[in-house]
Parts: structure tokens; C-alpha cells; sequence
């Protein structure tokens, strides 16, 4: 009813690297250098946000990134085990600081969200250098398809000729209170009326811009967003979970958010692997959560990396951010981590299928077992283990110090073990061994996909 998704650009179903944040260009080339000098899989580094002189500027800050175009080439050549390089995301907001070089013509003409009390709607943001003075931030209206235009021809000239993959469409809620969305007033209509599309109207501009301007990748768009509303997966948004806390709990509850969107008919979900708002890559209980998030992000529809690690710095200009690659985790887990990398690069040509699949019929990637198994009453009950596609059965382990737990094998099928290659028969439930080293999956016996596993 509301569209189905472009298909996914190949490079994207591989894994994705990320933390808050790169401060400059030296910083992300040397983490991307390093997951090639390991020969690690990777597809995509992310660029965070304030690489950017002001909030609105919409181009990378002079001094930190003096050369992107030549560190996006520098990213393509890498060697990676795909052969395709390593892809650049960057992060852009939907926000005006009234210092940013682009406010007086985007105010003047009428391209931002107005106040019902008179002006623009503004909420204060601390300025560059995140002192004590707080420049108030505007924010874009992409209800108004000038206001989208205008936008997209500054990221065209600024990142996208230079080779920028994607957009990470960050804080497109907006981030505002109940008053002031009630306040909001947009192009087309009042916030509290059309408040909530505004993260559908954002992907759609850059759908339309895409299409507009061609590339490598025109048919098919493709980028992360923070919010989403009904349709937007027909734009290419791929939603994310937010910022969410690093703990087990946490875990847990992404399982079931990540059904709850693939059944709204948005396929392309995905979290912050081992949370975002802390961590501690020194502290063994933490490992543990980074862990088991990895196995369960390996079967993700995206698989991407990302956190706010400890040592925490205040949110600044000049912030780095903790260290956040898969060798950040010590001796013991970096061997689980590889493993998985290397995992999700043999399961990416069953994900082009499942693309194909969401693109066709608007199926989606990650699947509740009821999905498959309408008829079996039990599979209406189980939230807490998936499918990826049709073929692979997910059982996370979402508990501290695990070594097993409970799953249910949908009736009808032979399920293989992916770790002994042992055969079950459906409609049981069995205690599956999961020690820190793997989680319980399994696949339908004759699967292609079995191959993936050394079956």
C-alpha cells in the first residue's frame, strides 16, 4: 500500500564502520587503512556529524578534511576482501545555525520551518566550538519540494560529485518538543498535523535528487534515517534505532523493534551494534554485550557498528570519541568479531536475494516465524528469535554469561545446526548450545544459503 524498496546497492549489504566520532580525515583514513591491512571486510566508514564549520553549512570543514575527494578515491582503491573498496557515508542534520553561510537565503526564501507565534521555529544549539554560546537553530522544511531542491544542490556540490555514497540522515524528527511541533508551521500544514512525515518528505529529496542528477547508484537509493513514517522504504530510508543504552535490556528490546518496522513495510532496519549512549571497550561485561550485538548485527538486515564509547567527551567540536573498531575489544573477542565479519560477506549474496525479494514483492529481510509459518500456532508467540529471509532461523542470546538458551523450530521444516550441521524436525523446542564464541542459527535443510556455513 505504501511502496515497495528500491533494491539495495550492492556495496551496502556488507558491514559498516562507525563510531562517534572521526574528527578528521587522517582519523578515518587510519582505521579504514587498518581494516585492510588485517584484511577485514568492510563496505562503508561513516562520517559524523560537525564535520561541518556550522550546523547548515552542509560541506566538510576545511582544516580537519582538507582533501575529501582524494580520501573518498583513497577509499575506493583499498583492498578489501570484496574487492570493492570501502564506501563514504556522511552524516548530515536538517538544521540552520543563523551563523551558517546558507541561513539568510534559506530564510529569505521561506525554505525553513515557521513559528504560529510569528518567525521561525528555533531551538537553541550550542555554536562551533560548543562554549558558552548557543546559536538558535532553524530547521529545513522538506514538506516544500523548493526547500528539498535547495537543500540537495548544496549535497550534490559538496559530497556527492566527490564520490559520497550515502547520506546519514541524522535528527530528522525533528528533535523538538511536544509545544513546538504543535507550533510548527510547514508548507504543508500544521506540525501537529504533518509534523510526522517530515522524515518522509527528507528521504524522499534525496530520492529525488538521486534520480535527478544520476550516478553509480541512481536507481537505487539508499540511506540511513533516524525516523521514518509510512513509505518511506519506497525513497531508500533505511531506518535505525536511535540512540539506545548498551546494556542486555537494550538488546532485547531491539530484537522486537526490529520485527515490529520490517512488518510496517520497512525492511532495511537496523541498531547501533552494541548501543550507542556508552560502553567501556575495557570492561569485560561490556565486551560481553558488544559481543553477542555483533552476532545478532551479522544477521541484521544492515550490519553497522557504531557507539559513543567510553572515555565519553563532552559533545564538542573538537571531540574524537572512544575507540569503537572490532579490534577496540581485546584478545578474546577480536577473534569472534572476525569470524562474523567474514560470515556476513558469505551471507551477501542471500541478502541480494532478499533485496530482490523486498523490491519485488515488499517482503521483508528480517521475518517474524509467524511469517512463514502461518499455520503453526507456536511461531505466533516466539518475539524473540527471527528469520533471515526464508532460509535462516536467528535465536540471540540477550542474557549475561548464556551458554544456552530455548528455541523453537517452526513446524513443517528440517532445521540444520549451523555450528555441527546436525538435523532437527520442526515443531519442537530444543536447548541450543550458545557459547560466547557463536549464537544459535539455523537453516532449512537444502538451503542454498547452507553453503554459508560449510553445509
Amino acid at each position: 500500500m505504501t511502496g515497495h524498496p528500491p533494491l539495495l546497492p550492492e556495496w551496502a549489504s556488507g558491514f559498516w564502520q562507525s563510531k562517534t566520532r572521526y574528527r578528521t580525515q587522517d582519523e578515518l583514513l587510519a582505521v579504514a587503512r587498518e581494516y585492510s591491512r588485517r584484511g577485514l571486510p568492510i563496505s562503508a566508514i561513516l562520517c559524523d556529524f560537525y564535520h561541518w564549520p556550522h550546523m547548515g553549512d552542509w560541506d566538510f570543514e576545511k582544516e580537519e578534511w582538507p582533501d575529501p575527494a582524494r580520501m573518498i578515491r583513497e577509499l575506493r582503491e583499498l583492498e578489501t576482501p570484496d574487492g570493492r573498496g570501502v564506501r563514504l557515508a556522511v552524516s548530515i542534520w536538517p538544521t540552520l545555525e543563523s551563523a551558517s553561510d546558507n541561513f539568510p537565503a534559506f530564510r529569505d526564501a521561506g525554505h525553513l520551518v515557521r513559528d504560529s507565534r510569528g518567525g521561525l521555529l528555533t531551538y537553541p544549539w550550542p555554536a562551533r566550538g560548543y562554549g558558552e554560546d548557543h546559536q538558535p537553530n532553524a530547521f529545513l522544511d522538506p514538506t516544500s519540494p523548493a526547500a528539498r531542491a535547495a537543500l540537495w544542490k548544496l549535497l550534490w556540490e559538496h559530497y556527492l560529485d566527490l564520490g559520497v555514497s550515502a547520506f546519514w540522515l541524522d535528527a530528522c524528527e525533528p528533535d523538538v518538543l511536544p509545544d513546538q511541533m504543535r507550533r510548527a508551521r510547514y508548507a504543508a500544514g500544521p506540525g501537529d498535523e504533518v509534523g510526522n512525515m517530515y522524515a518522509y518528505y527528507h528521504v524522499q529529496g534525496a530520492a529525488e535528487a538521486i534520480a535527478e542528477h544520476g550516478g553509480e547508484d541512481r536507481a537505487r537509493p539508499f540511506h540511513l534515517i533516524r525516523s521514518a513514517w509510512a513509505g518511506s522504504q519506497r525513497y531508500g530510508g533505511a531506518l535505525w534505532s536511535g540512540d539506545i543504552a548498551p546494556t542486555f535490556a537494550s538488546l532485547t528490546v531491539q530484537v522486537r523493534a526490529g520485527l515490529n518496522a520490517s512488518m510496517s513495510g520497512i525492511p532495511w532496519w537496523n541498531s547501533d551494534i552494541g548501543g550507542f549512549q556508552g560502553g567501556d571497550p575495557d570492561d569485560p561485561a561490556y565486551r560481553e554485550v558488544l559481543v553477542r550485538w555483533f552476532q545478532y548485527g551479522t544477521f541484521s538486515p544492515i550490519m553497522r557498528l557504531h557507539g559513543d564509547r567510553e572515555p565519553n567527551q563532552p559533545f564538542t567540536s573538537e571531540m574524537s570519541g572512544g575507540p569503537n573498531e572490532v579490534w577496540s575489544y581485546g584478545e578474546q573477542a577480536y577473534p569472534i568479531l572476525r569470524e562474523h565479519l567474514f560470515l556476513r560477506e558469505r551471507l551477501r549474496p542471500y541478502i541480494a536475494t532478499l533485496s530482490e525479494a523486498a523490491h519485488r514483492e515488499g517482503a521483508p529481510v528480517m521475518r517474524p516465524l509467524f511469517f512463514e509459518f502461518p499455520d503453526d500456532p507456536e511461531a505466533w508467540r516466539i518475539d524473540d528469535e527471527f528469520l533471515l529471509g526464508p532460509d535462516i532461523l536467528v535465536a540471540p542470546v540477550t542474557v549475561a554469561g548464556a551458554t544456552s538458551r530455548p528455541v523453537y523450530l517452526p513446524a513443517g521444516v528440517e532445521w540444520l545446526e549451523t555450528d555441527t550441521g546436525f538435523s532437527h524436525l520442526g515443531g519442537t523446542c530444543i536447548d541450543a548450545a550458545a557459547p560466547i564464541e557463536r549464537i544459535p542459527v539455523f537453516v532449512r535443510a537444502g538451503a542454498l544459503v547452507a553453503s554459508a556455513f560449510g553445509l
